[in-house]
């Protein structure tokens, strides 16, 4: 799904001396609180001066920022452990602390978990990967292979036994699960991981925040404070403008206006606080132990 029309011209030539920032964006409906100050009057003009943005997935901000063509980008967390050097920004995240319904396993309903053979699974998101290993192994199911498909339920469960859906592709297919049954007439159980997680260890599902490249030129070291301020202060603006947000992602998704508040105002969480770093570390220690990924040690924002 593409990003929202850009409100402003941000890609502007800049009016300082300095070189801007290249950010690497995600244009998923969950990151709009983030992203308002960047794409609204009255600060989207003076933004552009000092960032440069350009919209992609997930796995693509931290390809972007691994390569360093880009400065910043909100990466899945699990970009931390195989990009070494990855600074993160501190104050804002992507995260649920239950119920998120934007990251969802489908099986099959005469299948149980631990029985499943195959997984098609949305590479958008490594970290979703990462988790969703987790909780096979938590499940009795560690070795089940998971099979790379574009985010599309049907061909994903014509080529395997269940699969992983993120973002908007996810909540387009909660909404049409009814309209799936009826169609099809294959009863399937839709698991939302973000709860599934919450259910295995009591802690939120974290799945991206902002980071710094590691080999950027233009980035001090330590990270500029007022950089992190900017992410910041365009998160609370988000926050405190719900209602144009909904307006606005109504127009551009099949979903309603109600749907679409819940899912920023109580299915998402965008503060970065102990509790969110309390889940990475616990992440990170049982991904290393299941092998999903490599020995990380967490050290929180720099």
């Amino acid at each position: 799904m593409g990003p929202l029309p850009r409100v402003g011209n941000l890609r502007a030539v800049s009016k300082s001396s300095h070189p801007r920032l290249r950010v690497a964006a995600i244009s998923f409906l969950n990151t709009a609180p983030l992203m308002w100050d960047f794409q609204h009057p009255p600060l989207n003009a003076t933004l552009a001066e000092k960032y440069d943005l350009a919209w992609m997935l997930p796995s693509e901000c931290a390809q972007r920022l691994a390569s360093g063509a880009a400065d910043l980008g909100l990466v899945p967390i699990a970009a931390l452990a195989t990009t070494p050097g990855l600074r993160i920004l501190p104050g804002c995240t992507i995260a649920s602390r239950g119920l998120v319904r934007s990251l969802l396993l489908v099986r099959r309903a005469g299948q149980p978990l631990a029985a499943i053979r195959s997984v098609a699974a949305d590479t958008a998101s490594r970290s979703t990967i990462a988790h969703s290993r987790i909780l096979f192994h938590a499940w009795g199911n560690p070795n089940v292979p998971f099979i790379p498909r574009s985010a599309d339920l049907d061909s994903m469960l014509a080529a395997a036994d269940a699969a992983i859906v993120i973002g908007d592709p996810a909540l387009l297919a909660l909404e049409e699960r009814a309209n799936r049954f009826e169609r099809t007439h294959e009863d399937l159980i839709y698991h939302d991981l973000a709860q599934e997680w919450h259910t295995l260890t009591g802690l939120p599902f974290v799945s991206a925040i902002w980071a710094a490249a590691p080999q950027s030129k233009v980035l001090p070291s330590p990270l500029d404070e007022t950089i992190a301020n900017d992410f910041i202060q365009s998160r609370n603006h988000g926050l405190q403008n719900i209602d144009p947000l909904v307006a606005e992602w109504s127009r551009q998704l099949p979903l309603s206006e109600q749907t679409i508040r819940t899912y920023l105002t109580a299915n998402i969480h965008y503060t970065l606080d102990e509790e969110c770093l309390e889940a990475m570390r616990t992440f990170f220690r049982l991904a290393a132990q299941c092998g999903a990924l490599p020995e990380y040690t967490f050290t929180g924002p720099q």
